[in-house]
């Protein structure tokens, strides 16, 4: 009878078994270090919100902190590529109106100037788009403030309180 045969089948059995030992324990030890990770943001987003360094009411933040640690712990937070946001823009400026579009992308993508903070009272961002001369503006461009648009039609009724608009000497009452 050969023994060494079976003494080389149980060694590489062994060995085997302990090669599926070893990484299950890098499984487990990456898994360990991946959920370390996520209670660390979430204690950070936790410190944030008692801090009142984010632009939401406490127990709101609270709330998003818990659901963020408990989607990144079932591994669906994933951050965007640039290839992926830059589809999202795309798919944003998409849609609207045909004649919107262009403008979209344009803001999107252009240069912006921001002024303001969100604990300020809001923030303001501007875009400018050139125009070419002689174009009609697109139908939702406000007039600036002051002008009435020429349409022929009345002024706007005026809000309890406040004095009616000048009339024209010789013009008739309305």
């Amino acid at each position: 009878m050969n023994v060494r045969p079976m003494h080389t089948k149980r060694l590489a059995a062994s060995l085997c078994a302990a090669g599926l030992m070893l990484a299950a324990g890098a499984v487990h030890a990456a898994d360990a270090i991946g959920r370390a990770a996520i209670q660390s943001q979430y204690e950070q987003d936790v410190a944030n919100c008692k801090n009142g360094n984010t632009n939401q009411d406490r127990a709101t933040c609270m709330r998003e902190a818990g659901a963020a640690r408990d989607e990144a712990l079932r591994q669906n937070l994933k951050a965007g590529s640039s290839d992926q946001l830059q589809q999202n823009m795309v798919d944003r400026c998409n849609r609207l109106p045909a004649g919107s579009r262009q403008d979209c992308l344009t803001q999107m993508t252009s240069p912006t100037n921001v002024r303001g903070s969100v604990q300020g009272g809001g923030v303001l961002r501007e875009t400018v788009i050139q125009v070419p001369a002689g174009t009609v503006p697109p139908a939702s461009t406000v007039p600036p403030a002051g002008t009435m648009p020429s349409t022929g039609a009345m002024p706007p009724a005026t809000s309890p309180g406040m004095a009616p608009p000048p009339v024209a000497p010789g013009a008739p009452m309305r």
